[in-house]
């Protein structure tokens, strides 16, 4: 007796094509839900602390700005890299711990030495370079020399007035940020001598951003905390008139690192914020490649001077920032852009003209 076969179930095309989208709908959903990876790969250990002073840029000062050569010793995978910015893919690597500080220690005559006291240098051929960017130290401040001087442009730019906006724009409601959370640290380098013009410029010392963005930072933070680490914040909103104070006194090689006044900055809408990774066991701020507002290529998000463990700790700091809605200004590592800064208006309101309770900000 022949078995009889069932017959297979038989889907028309306009059938089948729906089922497919719903599975493979279903299937991007599920994987856009599924949590990625937050630290970028593994933690690099760090370099001996005898190798760290010699990391950075070697070259005359203008150089830094783009004129003329300047020649970058960096770590990567253990090894030390000498390298010609100029030419990418060019340069010498060294095993981490062989002795090469001296001139013409290497067949190509690269080598480093100690020049006066406390300078570094570098030896290119029958070159020699001095160190033109400093060791890391949370505290110190590259400076800039301003165009004028400081006394003189706060007056002009207080009577001034931001530039004229059409829209609907939300209501602000900007959010003082220390007290959301213990962890979140303050250095106001602004409301110091210790910024990159060598004055204060704010009156008080206080950071606030317009709400959803303050939310987006504690939740930030929370996914930084169990790594071990805080948010230290530079800044975040800033009052217009001091925008335009940045940008009257800055010389035009760095205006790439400051907003123009007539546009208005996102500081300036509340939706920006400066800040940096500290160590919670320690309080202190961790290495990055460059230091906070220093005006050179070492700023940019993918710089890749500096050590595998800066780089890390600057790509782990933009991870947890990007994943809650913000995004990093691609001139400088430290400031991120809130996802709704195009929602709020210009505002110039100074800091001793807003009042806090509860963390909540708004104007006389």
């Amino acid at each position: 007796m022949r078995s009889i076969r069932k017959p297979r179930p038989h889907f028309s095309s306009p059938l089948l094509f729906p089922l497919l989208l719903f599975f493979c709908g279903a299937l991007a959903y599920l994987q856009a839900q599924a949590p990625t990876p937050f630290e970028p790969g593994q933690k690099p250990r760090d370099i001996p602390a005898p190798w760290k002073p010699w990391i950075g840029d070697y070259g005359e000062p203008s150089a830094l700005s783009g004129n003329g050569t300047v020649h970058e010793v960096s770590e990567k995978d253990g090894y030390i890299l000498i390298s010609d910015r100029t030419q990418q893919g060019s340069g010498e690597r060294y095993k981490l711990g062989e002795k090469f500080l001296a001139k013409g220690s290497s067949p190509s005559g690269h080598g480093l030495s100690k020049g006066s006291p406390g300078q570094r240098q570098l030896h290119s051929g029958s070159l020699i370079e001095d160190k033109v960017t400093p060791g890391f130290d949370a505290r110190a401040q590259i400076l800039i020399k301003p165009v004028r001087p400081v006394a003189e442009l706060r007056p002009e730019a207080l009577a001034a007035s931001p530039p004229h906006e059409d829209g609907n724009f939300r209501k602000p409601e900007l959010i003082e940020l220390a007290p959301l959370d213990p962890a979140i640290h303050l250095d106001i380098r602004y409301a110091t001598t210790n910024d990159f013009l060598g004055t204060a410029v704010y009156s008080q010392a206080r950071a606030f951003l317009q709400k959803p963005a303050a939310a987006a930072l504690v939740r930030a933070l929370h996914k930084l905390q169990p790594l071990g680490y805080g948010l230290l914040i530079h800044d975040a909103y800033r009052p217009w008139y001091v925008t335009k104070i940045f940008w009257d006194a800055t010389p035009p090689e760095g205006k790439i690192f400051v907003a123009d006044p007539s546009q208005g900055s996102r500081h300036n809408r509340g939706c920006a914020v400066d800040l940096t990774l500290y160590d919670l066991a320690s309080g202190k701020p961790i290495e990055m490649p460059g230091t906070y507002d220093e005006m050179s290529p070492r700023s940019f998000p993918d710089y890749p001077g500096g050590t595998s463990l800066e780089r890390w700790h600057r790509d782990l700091l933009r991870r947890a920032m990007e994943s809650e809605g913000f995004t990093v200004y691609e001139h400088e590592w430290w400031h991120f852009d809130y996802k709704d800064w195009h929602d709020y208006p210009i505002l110039n309101v100074k800091f001793e003209d807003l009042h806090s309770g509860q963390g909540l900000a708004s104007a006389n």
